[in-house]
């Protein structure tokens, strides 16, 4: 029987971890024992403070073909979710999105605007009505239809569909990965530690990426708008709350709110909507990235065993999760029929 571990408990370590286990569960044929090993579970991730608006981000060289196919992967498993009765339960709900960049050498990036619905360029004088006041103009704007999944209520939701299917749970810091994929009892390992790679594997090619957004009350607000600009605004709609961000500050490790980050985000968010300075202020959150000079996606051989790298999402940890588990499931399976990594 394979015996599977996955470290890490992100959205990513949960995702290959059910796509593996649901395999094998649905294919009857070879009965199979995944385990989720991780010190921290939902709500305790990185990912459990995000947002959760589908959208590649933040992924530094990775191949946009690459990109392009996972994140169409997680739309895909998205609009199942959102057809089902499951939607309320794993926080999946459709979301208008306005995208606005001030680039004078390329359009709002949208290589992946047949992916989401209904995706058009904003006109001349849409463009216009959100210039007045700036100093610095939008030149190109997007409109359209995509999905939030909110990790608070997504990763719970997915947890439960592991462990329904047999799926076992171990909290534990792996601290030396080398003795861990020598000495374990598993075949195959699937590393999804996220930023805690750097450490794993003294990959130099890691480093954070500061985020803090702060939460708001708006239950009027149903729309996202994201500036994608150096020093831009987002204001994501949640559920029971409104995001509003954010930072992306590489190579910082500050894990408390700043005071100064706060001031950007909260004034930069209400020259948007002015109607935001009579909000009830929630809490604010910071969350370290995983970021990484490209996604590391790929497999090794240590001995008789398989070790499976699944690392460095940036900011689409949850836009990639699906499409990256399907490349794991398929590395699992060719490496089991003999095929050459």
């Amino acid at each position: 029987m394979p015996n599977i571990a996955v470290i890490g408990a992100g959205v990513n370590g949960v995702a290959s971890a059910i796509k593996i286990l649901e395999h094998y569960v649905n294919d009857g044929k070879t009965p199979i024992k995944v385990t989720i090993i991780s010190e921290d579970f939902t709500p305790n991730t990185t990912g459990d403070g995000s947002a959760g608006l589908w959208g590649p981000y933040l992924l530094g060289g990775t191949s946009q073909a690459k990109v392009y196919k996972w994140s169409k992967s997680m739309h895909q498993f998205l609009e199942q979710i959102w057809l089902s009765e499951d939607a309320g339960e794993a926080g999946v709900c459709l979301l208008p999105c306005i995208r606005l960049s001030t680039s004078t050498v390329a359009t709002v990036e949208d290589f992946w605007r047949d992916i989401v619905y209904g995706a058009v360029d904003l006109s001349k004088e849409q463009l216009a009505a959100y210039n007045k006041g700036r100093s610095v103009k939008f030149t190109s704007g997007l409109s359209f239809v995509t999905y939030t999944s909110e990790p608070i209520k997504l990763l719970p939701y997915l947890m439960k569909r592991f462990t329904r299917n047999g799926g076992v749970v171990v909290r534990k810091r792996i601290t030396d990965l080398e003795a861990f994929v020598a000495d374990s009892e598993y075949d195959v390992i699937v590393n999804c530690s996220g930023l805690g790679s750097k450490t794993l594997l003294n990959d130099d090619q890691m480093y954070a990426v500061r985020g803090q957004v702060s939460r708001v009350k708006a239950n009027w607000i149903f729309s996202a708008m994201l500036d994608e600009s150096d020093d831009g605004n987002y204001i994501i709609p949640n559920t029971e709350s409104v995001v509003l961000g954010g930072t992306h500050q590489e190579r910082d490790y500050n894990s408390k709110v700043c005071q100064k980050d706060r001031r950007m985000i909260v004034d930069g968010c209400r020259r948007y909507i002015p109607g935001l300075e009579h909000t009830k202020s929630l809490f604010d959150w910071v969350g370290l990235r995983p970021g990484r000079t490209e996604l590391r996606l790929e497999a090794e051989r240590r001995g008789r065993k398989l070790l499976i790298h699944n690392y460095g999402h940036g900011g689409s940890g949850v836009t990639l999760c699906w499409g990256c588990a399907d490349d794991v499931l398929d590395i699992l399976l060719a490496a089991k029929n003999g095929s050459k990594l």
